[in-house]
């Protein structure tokens, strides 16, 4: 019989990204709301939903590498399985639960960029155009070098 030992030990980790993923959704949509600074909530909602598509992306590719390699690392001997101790629905030649890790990580990562991001959601090339039109430097830009004068 077959205790499942495997895919309980991965449910705290998906729960943590899972959780995670949530806050970081809370943030971001805080971050572009009414108020958000350095632009429309339009060009918010735009940006969310490109990244978006490119964390589907991502995890997508994520996932179907885990699958190859997870399966050569198996099938080679390199990795084995306690027979006793998965659930016994394969993918190819290693345990499902295996893949509960990698979508994990496609959601944890993504979202502690969110949770991380320094700038706060604002766009770091805004301070660029008001140098260009008021010759004025914003505080985190390094100085320009004046014009070589020959």
């Amino acid at each position: 019989m077959n205790s499942g030992l495997y895919a309980a030990l991965a449910v705290p980790f998906l729960a943590v990204a899972v959780l995670t993923a949530v806050a970081a959704g809370i943030v971001a949509a805080r971050r572009s709301g009414p108020s958000a600074p350095g632009g429309s909530r339009a060009r918010a909602v735009s940006g969310r939903r490109i990244a978006l598509i490119a964390g589907i992306v991502a995890g997508i590719a994520l996932l179907v590498m885990t699958v190859v390699f997870n399966n050569v690392i198996v099938t080679l001997g390199i990795v084995a399985y306690d027979p006793a101790r998965i659930s016994g629905i394969r993918v190819g030649a290693f345990p499902i639960e295996d893949l509960a890790y990698a979508i994990a990580a496609a959601f944890l990562l993504p979202a502690l960029w969110v949770l991380f991001d320094r700038a706060g959601g604002r766009d770091q090339t805004a301070g660029r155009d008001r140098v260009a039109a008021t010759g004025t430097r914003h505080a985190t830009q390094p100085p320009t070098r004046p014009e070589d004068p020959r």
